[in-house]
């Protein structure tokens, strides 16, 4: 049954799109609910039965509860948020990332029922939503490809001749659907049969569709992307690049903008082959176009992804540009008020998921309760969560509980930030990816730039963590013995003084 409740009115309308329903939860939701009120925009939150007394919830002018904890049966049933749309009154939806953000389907659902998609066409969003239809796309602006097929290969035979012409190490990747799932790395000849079942196996039960396709694996890879953004006019521009080469499970935990390795040259030709892969589909609203790029410097279309991304705040940061509001403006029909030449590198960020996952055991999630939630502040700080002290880390989603991020005027300088930042991060009452963050920054590879996609496979032990904590709990202690040495010292220099006072003073008499 749905419910909803009433909020606050907000305030007056100032774009064609008066209110906006976002279809998630948590940290995004809120985000953007903070930009949709800038704008003058009520805003109508949803919300599992786990999600009652979040913090998206309580923030939007109104929430319409849209079913159980599953997201199988709330977030991710389209129909239902169709329904609350019809309920509030609510002309355009904003997916957020995740759950039915790149869902075409659901897509063509809002269309039919007359609302507004803050993002592509369901076109666009099907093109690009499978990898080898991309690549197809790609292809007509003769973008740069990994080796490998173009198309879906099922016969095992077939792909294993296929695979020895592209040359081993290669990798078998799910056509449809991301997050490593669907996506085996082989060696050798000998193993491919074995790997080729799993990853088709592994692809049909994550995504409903086991086609996969075969490339040749880049051994030292640094996983890059470009943001841009297209209106409904034709224009397109990229807002540069981000680097997001730290990452587990094939999912990345630490971006940063810009990348330390891109030259100016090589920016402008990967932000050109951006544009044209979004021209390719007439790409409307934000878009990330993924790219890996090898030891030498050569880059290679990967995929792209037709949502806002979790690590859009780092390009906010260093071009000054907030997407959200750039999105609303692209759905309600405005041209982009900016050209290409308008945009600008300022400075660089950084950004950390804080996860609620134990990294000394293999990053797995740990759910249970904040007790102690203490964020950070000051100076080139950005806390984007959606938690507070008290609230529990529901099972049912993402373990995500905030992204922090931070910004300077160089690289070194948003690092230093970084580690002051997640050292003044208080939180108690489950394991988090704080520390990780904190051995990331202060690794000489990532401080050097010299890193790949392999950097926690290559440099990051479980141990790790705990030296470090011996080595801050080491200077604590020494910290503390000193001052009680200085503070000992100071009373007995008092104590003496006191002595030799009262003696004189007994002299007198």
């Amino acid at each position: 049954m749905i419910q909803q409740t009433k909020m606050p009115e907000n305030s007056k309308l100032q774009t064609p799109i008066s209110k906006l329903l976002i279809a998630n939860r948590g940290e995004i939701a809120l985000r953007i609910m903070r930009s949709a009120k800038e704008m003058g925009i009520k805003t109508v939150a949803v919300f599992s039965e786990a999600d009652r007394n979040a913090l998206h919830v309580r923030y939007a002018d109104e929430a319409v509860c849209i079913g159980p904890a599953p997201s199988n049966q709330s977030y991710l049933v389209g129909e239902k948020i169709i329904e609350a749309c019809k309920l509030t009154g609510a002309q355009a939806i904003h997916p957020g990332y995740g759950f039915l953000s790149e869902n075409a389907a659901f897509a063509q659902l809002v269309a039919d029922a007359g609302l507004i998609l803050v993002g592509p066409s369901p076109q666009a969003m099907e093109i690009m939503g499978n990898k080898l239809s991309a690549k197809a796309a790609a292809l007509k602006y003769n973008i740069p490809m990994v080796p490998g097929t173009e198309e879906a290969i099922t016969d095992v035979e077939e792909a294993k001749q296929r695979a020895i012409e592209v040359g081993f190490p290669i990798l078998i990747k799910a056509a449809a659907g991301g997050g490593g799932k669907g996506m085996r790395i082989v060696e050798q000849a000998s193993y491919f049969e074995e790997q080729m079942q799993l990853a088709v196996s592994e692809a049909t039960s994550a995504f409903g569709d086991g086609s996969v396709f075969i490339e040749r694996y880049v051994t030292s890879p640094r996983h890059i992307e470009i943001q841009v953004l297209g209106d409904t006019h034709g224009n397109i521009v990229h807002l540069f690049e981000r680097e997001c080469s730290v990452q587990r499970r094939h999912q990345k935990v630490v971006e940063e903008a810009p990348s330390s390795v891109l030259t100016e040259e090589i920016r402008q030709r990967m932000g050109k082959c951006a544009v044209d892969v979004a021209r390719s589909v007439n790409y409307t609203g934000a878009g990330t176009v993924e790219f890996i790029l090898d030891e030498n410097l050569d880059f290679f279309f990967l995929e792209m992804n037709t949502r806002l991304q979790v690590e859009h705040p780092v390009t906010e940061l260093i071009t000054g540009i907030d997407l959200v509001k750039e999105q609303i403006k692209i759905a309600s029909g405005e041209k982009l008020s900016f050209s290409q030449d308008d945009l600008k590198i300022s400075g660089h960020a950084i950004e950390l998921r804080v996860y609620a996952e134990d990294p000394a055991n293999n990053f797995l999630p740990d759910i249970g309760t904040l007790q102690t939630y203490i964020t950070p502040q000051g100076n080139g700080v950005r806390v984007d969560d959606g938690f507070e002290q008290g609230m529990e880390i529901p099972i049912y989603y993402d373990p995500m509980i905030a992204k922090l991020i931070t910004y300077g005027k160089d690289r070194e300088e948003a690092m230093v930030g970084m580690v002051r930042a997640i050292e003044e991060y208080d939180i108690t009452g489950i394991e988090t990816t704080l520390g990780f963050g904190k051995f990331v920054m202060q690794h000489e590879a990532f401080k050097t730039g010299n890193f790949d996609t392999h950097f926690v496979a290559k440099y990051f032990k479980p141990e790790s963590l705990k030296v470090q904590d011996q080595t801050e709990a080491l200077i604590a202690a020494v910290m503390a013995a000193k001052l009680f040495q200085k503070k000992d010292v100071q009373l007995n220099d008092t104590t003496k003084q006191s002595t030799s006072d009262w003696r004189k003073n007994r002299l007198k008499y």
